[in-house]
């Protein structure tokens, strides 16, 4: 019941503070710039944080090499007393050569706290079914999962990677580095109808 309340209370708060709003930060390369202009931003700052990435954690690479596609999302939140929210942009990139997916995310949070965080997210899609679902259902990240998913005799390869769902691996870059432990709770995913024209 008080987890309830608080949940409420939290979208409540949200809706108050134009600061908060998801539609106004929805696409923080939004402001006063082309599609074009805010589709070369977040393919930009996909090649950053792939760099990144592959700098933390080098068996990365070959991690996405194999797989069918993969996406890449900046993230920016703030967290003020018992409400919390963030938003980004990413993009979905398709081994077979089609157009690149853009997208969006929104996150709410609710427990004591204050802060900024800004972090990157890497979803590596081992198959078809995976990031069709992702792409087309508005994902919906709902849990907190610890890294270091191990599969078999390649589980080396999978270090500091999170199974997020089936067919799903995750790499969470922070100002510090490679997150040991990845969150993401009550974060939505979804297209960007505007960047997809």
């Amino acid at each position: 019941m008080q987890t309830k309340f608080i949940q409420v209370l939290a979208y409540g708060l949200l809706t108050l503070f134009p600061t908060f709003s998801f539609a106004q930060f929805s696409n923080p390369f939004a402001a006063e710039k082309t599609i074009a202009q805010q589709r070369q931003d977040i393919l930009k700052k996909r090649d950053e944080t792939l760099k990144a990435l592959y700098q933390a954690q080098p068996k990365a690479k070959a991690v996405i090499d194999k797989s069918v596609g993969y996406a890449t999302f900046s993230n920016f939140g703030m967290k003020i007393l018992i409400a919390g929210g963030g938003t980004g942009s990413g993009v979905v990139i398709l081994k077979d050569g089609a157009k690149p997916i853009y997208m969006n995310m929104a996150e709410v949070q609710a427990g004591l706290g204050i802060g900024i965080k800004s972090f990157q997210n890497i979803f590596v899609f081992q198959t078809q079914a995976a990031l069709n679902d992702f792409v087309n259902s508005g994902w919906t990240f709902g849990g907190q999962v610890t890294a270091a998913a191990k599969y078999g005799s390649d589980g080396s390869a999978y270090q500091d990677a999170a199974t997020v769902a089936p067919g799903v691996l995750m790499y969470q870059l922070t100002d510090s580095g490679l997150a040991a432990e990845i969150t993401g709770k009550g974060t939505k995913y979804y297209k960007n109808t505007d960047l997809n024209k």
